[in-house]
């Protein structure tokens, strides 16, 4: 089974606080697209080193997200790019995909 965004994390950070829980999601859905749109950016012109620094930060939002497998497979990602390597890539694309559809529908 494939593993899905949530709010989990976000919401026992919150703890109890609808207004905090809020404030996380909101900072989320600020910071993800311009984070992504950095990723990509550096990715398409092989700036492999500066694409795993992209990679470490959204791996935070990956992992406040719910999704474990996917910050484990960022952690990889980002260890693999600093050998300028890439065959993690169309993985951790899905992973970016799922949580920008789940962050467009929340």
């Amino acid at each position: 089974m494939t593993e899905k965004p949530n709010l989990d994390y976000i919401k026992e950070i919150a703890g109890g606080s609808e207004a905090f829980e809020q404030q996380l999601i909101d900072i989320v859905k600020r910071e993800f697209p311009a984070e992504k749109s950095e990723f990509l950016n550096n990715y398409h012109a092989k700036a492999y080193r500066k694409t795993a620094e992209n990679v470490h930060k959204l791996k935070h939002k990956i992992g406040m997200m719910g999704l474990e497998n996917g910050y484990t497979l960022a952690v990889d990602f980002e260890e693999e790019l600093k050998l300028n390597k890439t065959t993690l890539f169309p993985k951790f694309m899905l992973t970016l995909s799922s949580i920008e559809d789940f962050l467009i529908n929340l």
